[in-house]
């Protein structure tokens, strides 16, 4: 890849709890793209129980089309997503598949903050048989102290792939943790869940830093090709 992709965002303006303003979106971008950040995926929160899909998606490519209209920096592809709140019965939802993330059939999905039943396993286990849907399970460092230790790696063997925020790499106590996960396969994807210029701000280099300190140049270039095959190999074409 000629740059690092940013898996999680909320830089689209005025559209949930993240940017406040088309402004602080750009200072978002301009902040990635210092950080050599080619790729951004933008995750607004997807809450079914408050909107439908379809006017969703109207409203996220208005935040898009306007942040993009006022975007000087043309080399940044910004790819369109959500981040999916669960709910028991969510694999019967309509056209869940168009909340997937752009050019790929990745559905960002936010778990429970509990450890999670059985029911909702086996659901994220049938979501994970749809053809059109692969489920990666969002900032996975929010959970893992609730579940069993075999959760997530039956997840894993069933398809589901998994995300975490750089944080979980560059914090004093968990950095050792997110190594160990990522080494074992356990990690797929990384994002700065960013939500401001200043609060949440989108830090994201150091945790790509500590991966390469962690595994030789080819491997971070085999990672960054893995990344790509998810996007059909047309991310940041």
């Amino acid at each position: 890849m000629n740059g690092l992709i940013d898996f999680h965002t909320h830089i689209l303006p005025q559209i949930d709890d993240g940017s406040k303003s088309i402004e602080e979106s750009i200072k978002m971008v301009e902040l990635l793209a210092k950080q050599n950040v080619k790729t951004i995926v933008a995750t607004p929160h997807f809450y079914a129980n408050r909107i439908g899909i379809s006017e969703f998606i109207e409203k996220r490519n208005t935040a898009y089309n306007k942040l993009r209209s006022k975007l000087k920096l043309s080399n940044i592809e910004i790819l369109l997503g959500a981040e999916v709140k669960y709910y028991e019965g969510i694999s019967r939802l309509e056209n869940l598949n168009q909340l997937c993330i752009e050019k790929s059939n990745l559905l960002l999905l936010e778990m429970p903050f509990a450890r999670w039943t059985e029911f909702e396993i086996k659901e994220l286990l049938e979501l994970s048989c749809l053809k059109n849907i692969t489920v990666v399970i969002a900032h996975i460092e929010r959970y893992i102290g609730f579940q069993n230790k075999s959760t997530i790696k039956r997840l894993r063997e069933n398809g589901v792939l998994i995300q975490t925020n750089a944080n979980f790499f560059t914090g004093f106590f968990t950095k050792h943790k997110a190594c160990s996960m990522f080494k074992n396969g356990e990690i797929q994807f990384i994002g700065s869940d960013c939500h401001g210029s200043v609060y949440r701000p989108p830090h994201i280099a150091k945790a790509y830093e500590i991966i390469k300190k962690k595994h030789d140049s080819d491997f971070f270039e085999e990672y960054c090709s893995f990344i790509e095959s998810f996007f059909d190999k047309k991310i940041n074409s």
